[in-house]
């Protein structure tokens, strides 16, 4: 049996992604079938292989290789605990909402509370809470980085939209391309780089998003080069935080409808009305 175990084991070697189950009987064809079926529970048994759905098609099954690390710490889980933690393997780095991974595994609430915990004691699996389900406690495996839709991306920090360092990124940048006069969008992401400004990873979509509320607060603007690559440089023409058309009242008075010349709610007694006039 032991060699059927180590042949088994080598098989993952040209199929990392998984061995379907029938493929196990026809690559071990001078192996007894009894023999095969005690290999395969053995190491079953021994945590070193599971068997999950495959991903391309539902109706597969295939084996799959656990990490030596990971096999000490799935040691001695019950089928139902493997379950709940293959259902949350299978959600990859968006992770699984706790009444999603009932309805896939059959199993009671109750049960998959105490699964849970036994999971999280053994840095298996961790709870997250998307930004945008904050309600909702999602689950994923303990060594997968939430995706950003998870997180929220750059400009999010522990949940919370951080206004503060969008606004440290868009003066650094507007000083950059004040400076420069007209940098390229590879320009102001490698200055964010070798200046340390940023404590997270940004990709050029993030610094482009920056540059982007620069452009609409008229701060800087878009121009063509002959390299045909977007530039940037200070606007011409900057607009201007406020005027006295910008702070008309009336554009948020909450009884707007009910002003008329004579009535009770008119301009002519109108005392914020009277204060615009006079700015």
């Amino acid at each position: 049996m032991e060699a059927a175990m180590t042949a088994i084991l080598d098989l993952f070697k040209r199929m990392p992604e998984g061995i379907p189950q029938h493929v196990v009987p026809a690559e071990l064809a001078g192996t007894a079938a009894s023999v095969q079926r005690d290999a395969i529970n053995r190491l079953l048994k021994d945590k070193k292989i599971q068997l999950q759905m495959s991903a391309n098609d539902s109706n597969t099954f295939v084996y799959k290789e656990v990490e030596a690390g990971k096999s000490a710490r799935l040691k001695g889980l019950a089928p139902d605990f493997l379950l709940v933690y293959q259902c949350i393997e299978a959600a990859g780095n968006t992770g699984v909402w706790t009444k999603d991974m009932k309805f896939k595994t059959n199993l009671q609430q109750p049960q998959i509370t105490k699964i849970l915990k036994e999971l999280e004691t053994r840095t298996l699996v961790k709870a997250i809470k998307p930004v945008n389900q904050p309600s909702k406690k999602f689950y994923m495996l303990y060594d997968l980085e939430p995706a950003r839709e998870i997180t929220g991306g750059a400009w999010y920090t522990d949940q919370d939209y951080d206004s503060e360092f969008i606004q440290v990124l868009q003066t650094q940048c507007f000083k950059f391309i004040k400076q420069e006069g007209d940098p390229t969008l590879e320009d102001v992401s490698t200055f964010i780089h070798d200046k340390g400004i940023s404590r997270v990873q940004l990709r050029d979509e993030d610094v482009m998003m920056i540059l982007n509320t620069l452009e609409y607060d008229g701060q800087i603007e878009k121009i063509d080069s002959p390299d045909g690559e977007d530039r940037f440089r200070q606007a011409l023409l900057a607009i201007p935080e406020t005027s006295a058309f910008t702070s008309i009242p009336c554009g948020v008075c909450p009884v707007f409808n009910e002003c008329t010349p004579d009535g009770p709610i008119s301009p002519a007694t109108c005392v914020y009305f009277q204060q615009w006039l006079e700015f």
